[in-house]
């Protein structure tokens, strides 16, 4: 859909509303971002991509639920899984204003004072997050995410023997099933928006589902999302910066060794989920650069699962 029909659609959807400035942003590997004004309203729109099956249904009814729960995200306008309307399920969303790329949070002098803080606003967004009640979104779904991955990585048929060593590591150390919530499943740098005040608003929620909360930790703190920082905590803070705030927002004690195996298990599932991001595109499911390039990070994550098991993060 070119951008003038997809501008004529918005209005349509939008109930007649004058759109201007559309134009189409970077990044994101299943969803197709574009930023508009309509009736003098910045709004952003996400549209599913080809290839990605998931129900965005789910989505909208998550991210609903997390600005009931005052989880700091952009609200949606409207959003729709009929393809009629836009060509692809959508939604649009309030304009958050800040600055998604680590890099620059993680180093420039604009965020200082929110990088004192950050790790502690983290704390408390995924404690409200997973304060969330099941119930409100009965479509979320629970799965055995071990037995999930070792099925995908099998299905591609070539050997990774650092992910097998770390399969075995993950059976032998698995942690008592705890408290089942809603977890955002995709909680790191990148997908957070930060001001110089600090966290704005958690993006990109198409992962989420019902889960450990300790996972959402986990997530947060694995190596590739601290983007060359020694600080493990997205490359801000500390574990134990993390782990009190969390505590004191949430109202339950974190077990740092439970904290740890989601670790392990997301560097695993990132190196995966990089080998699937670029077999969508090999296999002509999703032609893009992006996904290509995601394949040279499935060494990275041998790397750091070696470092893992041995101690050394």
């Amino acid at each position: 859909m070119a951008a003038n029909e997809l501008a004529a659609s918005l209005s349509v959807v939008l109930g007649g509303a004058t759109v201007t400035d559309l134009a189409r942003l970077t990044g994101g590997a299943s969803r197709e971002t574009w930023r508009f004004v309509a009736d003098d309203r910045p709004l952003i729109l996400q549209r599913q991509r080809g290839g990605d099956v998931r129900d965005m249904a789910t989505e909208f009814a998550v991210l609903r639920a997390a600005h009931a729960a005052g989880v700091p995200v952009p609200e949606v306008i409207t959003a729709s899984t009929d393809p009629s309307g836009l060509g692809a399920a959508y939604m649009v969303l309030s304009h958050v204003d800040g600055e998604t790329i680590a890099r620059k949070i993680l180093r420039d002098e604009t965020f200082a004072g929110a990088r004192t803080h950050l790790t502690a606003d983290f704390a408390r967004a995924l404690a409200r997050l997973h304060s969330i009640d099941t119930a409100s979104v009965p479509s979320l779904q629970s799965t055995d995410q071990v037995v999930q991955y070792r099925q995908v990585l099998d299905s591609f048929g070539d050997p990774h023997p650092a992910f097998e060593l770390a399969f075995r590591w993950l059976e032998r150390h698995r942690p008592p099933t705890g408290r089942q919530c809603v977890v955002h499943g995709d909680f790191r740098m990148g997908n957070i928006m930060v001001g110089p005040d600090g966290l704005r608003a958690v993006l990109d929620w198409e992962l989420s589902h019902v889960g450990d909360p300790m996972e959402d930790l986990g997530w947060l703190c694995v190596k590739a999302w601290r983007f060359g920082s020694r600080k493990p905590v997205a490359g801000i803070g500390e574990y134990d910066e993390l782990f009190g705030a969390y505590a004191q927002a949430a109202g339950v004690d974190v077990d740092p060794d439970v904290v740890r195996w989601w670790e392990v298990l997301g560097t695993l599932k990132w190196g995966i989920m990089c080998i699937m991001q670029t077999q969508s595109h090999i296999t002509g499911l999703a032609r893009s650069h992006e996904l290509a390039a995601i394949g040279r990070r499935v060494c990275e994550n041998e790397h750091d699962l070696f470092l893992a098991l041995d101690g050394r993060w």
